[in-house]
């Protein structure tokens, strides 16, 4: 991987491989296991760009496998963030679970998923936990402890990272899997701290109440945008919590199996980097979106190869360990 390693042709690389949209909705009408794969390959490609451009860098089978679980985690979460599932998205979830329970998908994406949950034999419990995760955004729209909160990252963010974990492959049995649960906890405290304005204006607070009264903030002033010394503080607080967490999940990374880190390191290394854009952007999370440009992608993804380096360094001789 590292002899020819072209970081701005593998981002272009990404954008351009993959069919459409349409050519996927095509194929569906066809109705069979190929035809989904390819539904949720350009699923995937749309609705989590990210996570598909560091999924390149896994092999073939493992990526049609690993493109499969996300789809299946990202649709379950858009039966209640979609605007046009509004309307009765506890009955689309319950319709859903049904679809994995009874082992009688309706949807490309329940498709794809089962065949791959039969072929690694992942437990019906773990896909049952993300969907009592989603269905906690109908429920409540208020954290009060950390405690709380920590709970609703690991239902949606975390089990992501354990349905994935059979098809990745990985070696030190439970503590591997924590680490898998820290990295799940990490990546959804950044989406949060991103979509702070955005989920405000939805009616969803997911900073803990206990957090906000600490540093001398409030609801008010978060719903009308106010940035000031108390929520620079917050969210100081949080992004600290969050970087904390990918600090530790690193050592999870150095225990996958050899074709699975590159990709993981990657995703794990761009999504960690929302948080300096939050920083830069003047923790303004309101009016201003924190992503990682392009240029700055291709300069994050160049440094895998070395950071891959440091893991297997650490792997061997133990110590520290800084990648994230």
């Amino acid at each position: 991987m590292c002899a020819n390693w072209d970081p701005r042709k593998f981002l272009q690389d990404s954008q351009t491989d993959g069919s459409t949209n349409r050519e996927a909705d095509e194929r569906f009408l066809l109705n069979d296991l190929t035809a989904a794969q390819v539904y949720c390959r350009a699923f995937i490609k749309r609705h989590a760009r990210t996570f598909y451009l560091s999924s390149l860098l896994l092999p073939t089978a493992k990526r049609d496998a690993i493109w499969s679980i996300y789809a299946f985690c990202r649709y379950t979460d858009d039966l209640v963030d979609n605007p046009l599932h509004r309307e009765h998205p506890a009955g689309l979830l319950d319709d859903w679970e049904e679809q994995l329970v009874n082992h009688s998908p309706r949807h490309p994406v329940a498709l794809v998923y089962q065949h791959v949950a039969d072929s690694y034999s992942i437990p019906l419990k773990i896909p049952q936990e993300l969907i009592a995760g989603v269905r906690m955004d109908l429920e409540r729209s208020r954290y009060e402890t950390w405690d709380d909160l920590r709970l609703y990252c690991y239902r949606v963010a975390s089990v992501v990272g354990l349905l994935l974990l059979p098809v990745l492959g990985y070696e030190g049995g439970e503590q591997t899997v924590d680490y898998a649960i820290e990295l799940g906890i990490a990546m959804q405290l950044t989406n949060i701290l991103r979509d702070v304005g955005e989920d405000a204006r939805m009616g969803r607070i997911y900073l803990p109440q206990e957090d906000i009264a600490r540093f001398g903030y409030d609801e008010e002033r978060l719903r009308a945008g106010v940035i000031d010394e108390n929520f620079t503080a917050l969210l100081d607080f949080e992004i600290a919590r969050a970087r904390t967490y990918y600090r530790s999940a690193q050592r999870g990374i150095a225990m996958l199996d050899k074709s699975a880190r590159p990709a993981i390191l990657a995703s794990a290394l761009l999504y960690s980097r929302i948080l300096n854009s939050i920083e830069s952007n003047g923790y303004n999370v309101f009016s201003r979106r924190a992503f990682v440009n392009k240029p700055r992608k291709a300069y994050l993804i160049g440094k895998v190869p070395f950071l891959l380096n440091r893991l297997d360094r650490w792997r061997l001789a133990g110590g520290s360990l800084e990648c994230l």
